[in-house]
């Protein structure tokens, strides 16, 4: 069929529209491409060179290198040490078993290291690093390097790892650290990312673990190229870390080795405080443990003899531990008495041996009474009834006022694990928490640091240095970070009026130096290096009428944990208070027998800045003295500190 020119000029319009059409679309469809291929190479670039990078570099962290501390003259108490130790990488080493195998040939790895290692390994990339063995010899690890080429995956390396190298001294005030755990990372809401690397180490007590992120310090981190399974290639470049702050303690080193021997064999707790800037001298706690051995891993065997020990090396009994103050809690009743006009230094008190009061008879200590008693009195010889009496008309809201004036039922701010703050009761207090009424009965034991009046060995040093100085000492235990010192604690002018202290203070005086003090035979024979304290016993079992109907079962007679505590405070020299003093040692019986010697032999080593001279003591009692010294467990002289620096 033939067509006629005008369908053959149609068809052609149709074709070249079509034509049209169809280029029309192919152009734009090309301009499009070709925008979107510009818009990724070019505008888009730098993120997708990023994504590339990404793709074979990977970022790790470099363990930054913790800060050490120093006691108040420089000598070390926590440092770094080189720590040479083995590695294995999973994917490298094949059979990971016939691996550890081979390496426990060459060192010593016992089945609880391999276990340990085997677990740590599952729970790794195939690629990280895993610690099979640390804290080996040169011997050890040049054993192990030349035998590299039959250990594929097995590498030595040499890392840090932290020491405590006055060992048992420092263990409840320095602490330790140890590998992070599950809890830790628990306890944080936004970890630092440097805590998840294997084995990294945090301080776990003590101040390690109070200090923890100025210690630390800053991770640094390595570029590093990498294949497609994460092996690594080779390094690109690092950026250093910033090392932790160095701390330096308060403490005196050789102050501290003293008393931990001068406790040794009890459990017990003393604190010294130098009261011109508050300075924390000593603080020990008896008996103590060997830190190192938690850095280190330490044994089943050694960790439950530490738990199971009736005398509970791991508390920490000068800040967490918290005892009836006993008698050393009379100052406190009779600031708040003479304070509040009920009473003056020179009125009497009649004590025939008891004071009745709603139908109780609360006993004093000397079962036929001291007489006609004044303060002075009351406190040379430790009279009860007078502080039952003016107890009972000061009421107990205003000697527990005076009580925080002193700094009991405070927790102090010092960075120790498990700082306590003691209890000093009021009415409000026992009806919240005991859900019941105050009664006048337990305003009587109060009164003479029973009943529900607790306190810690810092807080009665606080307490003894506040009245011997009428300022307000709070405890210093960091002297210094980075060479930059820290806030004094020497104080501001106590709200207590100074002729109200001067009275309490001529009363402990009277304890320690005139004949009759319950403290007489712990005197100090130096003038100038005199001390006054105060003696406490508290009981830790209730004593019935019939017990003291037939007389009161003598301490020594009792199971140990029935005994009365021993407590003794007192501060040196009387006329010009340089240093405060607690001790307690739990179940030791009488503050006048067990914790009074232990306390004038620390004052004496605070002040004298060395084992104190026999002279220091009564001319009958130089003979034990010095054996007793003879047979200290001390630690031999450091030599002096050449200076500080980084492991």
């Amino acid at each position: 069929m033939k067509h006629s020119p005008k369908d053959v000029e149609e068809s052609a319009r149709k074709i070249s529209r079509r034509a049209l059409l169809l280029g029309g679309a192919q152009v734009s469809f090309m301009t499009a491409l070709a925008l979107r291929m510009r818009y990724m190479q070019v505008d888009q670039a730098d993120q997708f060179r990023l994504l590339a990078e990404e793709n074979r570099i990977n970022i790790r962290l470099i363990p930054p290198t913790r800060g050490l501390i120093f006691d108040r003259f420089g000598q070390p108490l926590a440092q770094n040490e080189q720590n040479y130790r083995i590695v294995i990488v999973r994917e490298d080493a094949g059979d990971v078993e016939q691996a550890l195998a081979k390496v426990s040939r060459l060192v010593r790895l016992s089945d609880e290291d391999i276990e340990r290692a085997l677990k740590e390994i599952k729970r790794r990339s195939a690629f990280v690093p895993v610690t099979i063995a640390d804290r080996l010899s040169w011997e050890e690890v040049a054993e192990v390097a030349v035998n590299a080429p039959a250990l594929p995956g097995v590498t030595p390396e040499v890392g840090l790892s932290r020491t405590y190298p006055m060992g048992s001294d420092f263990a409840h005030i320095v602490g330790y650290v140890g590998p992070v755990s599950d809890y830790d990372l628990g306890k944080l809401e936004n970890p630092d990312p440097v805590l998840q690397i294997p084995r990294f180490q945090i301080g776990k007590t003590g101040a390690e673990a109070k200090m923890e992120d100025m210690l630390r310090g800053k991770a640094g981190n390595k570029r590093i190229e990498v294949n497609a399974v994460g092996r690594v290639i080779r390094e690109l470049d690092r950026t250093p870390g910033q090392a932790g702050a160095d701390v330096q303690l308060s403490i005196d080193h050789g102050l501290q080795n003293f008393m931990q021997a001068r406790l040794s064999g009890e459990s017990a707790a003393a604190v010294v405080l130098d009261l011109a800037e508050g300075d924390v001298l000593g603080i020990a706690s008896a008996p103590t443990f060997d830190p190192n051995k938690f850095v280190r891993g330490i044994s089943v065997p050694d960790y439950r003899e530490l738990t199971e020990n009736i005398y509970r090396p791991l508390a920490n009994k000068t800040v967490q531990g918290t005892y009836p103050p006993g008698s050393t809690f009379k100052m406190v009743t009779a600031l708040a008495a003479l304070e509040d006009g009920v009473i003056s230094a020179d009125e009497t008190v009649w004590c025939p041996g008891y004071l009745e009061s709603g139908g109780r008879r609360f006993h004093c200590w000397k079962r036929g009474g001291h007489g006609h008693v004044n303060l002075n009195k009351s406190l040379e010889q430790s009279c009860d009834v007078y502080y039952y009496d003016i107890a009972r008309r000061v009421g107990i809201e205003k000697i527990s006022a005076m009580a925080r004036r002193l700094g009991l039922g405070t927790r102090h701010d010092i960075p120790m694990s498990a700082v306590a703050e003691g209890l000093m009761p009021t009415k409000a207090w026992k009806a919240s928490a005991r859900g019941a009424d105050w009664v006048v009965g337990d305003t009587l034991n109060a009164a003479i640091g029973q009943g529900f009046v607790l306190a810690s060995p810092l807080q009665l040093a606080v307490m003894t240095g506040r009245i011997a100085t009428g300022r307000t000492v709070t405890p210093r235990l960091i002297k210094s970070i980075d060479g930059v010192e820290q806030p004094s604690g020497g104080g501001d002018t106590l709200d207590v009026n100074p002729i109200l202290l001067n009275y309490v203070r001529r009363g402990m005086y009277s304890v320690s130096n005139n004949r009759r003090g319950t403290a007489y035979k712990t005197r100090v024979a130096v003038d100038e290096m005199q001390m006054a304290g105060k003696t406490g016993t508290s009981q830790v079992r209730n004593i019935t009428a019939a017990e003291r109907a037939r007389g009161v079962s003598r301490n020594e007679d009792l199971p140990w944990e029935r005994r009365d505590h021993a407590l003794f405070v007192s501060f040196a020299p009387y006329k010009d208070p340089r240093i405060a003093v607690s001790v307690v040692v739990e179940h030791g019986g009488g503050g006048s027998t067990a914790a009074a010697p232990i306390a004038r032999d620390i004052a004496l080593r605070a002040l004298y800045g060395d084992v104190p001279p026999l002279a220091a003591y009564p001319q009958n009692q130089r003979g034990k003295i010095g054996e007793l010294f003879d047979n200290l467990p001390l630690r031999a002289p450091e030599a002096a500190p050449t200076g500080r620096s980084r492991a």
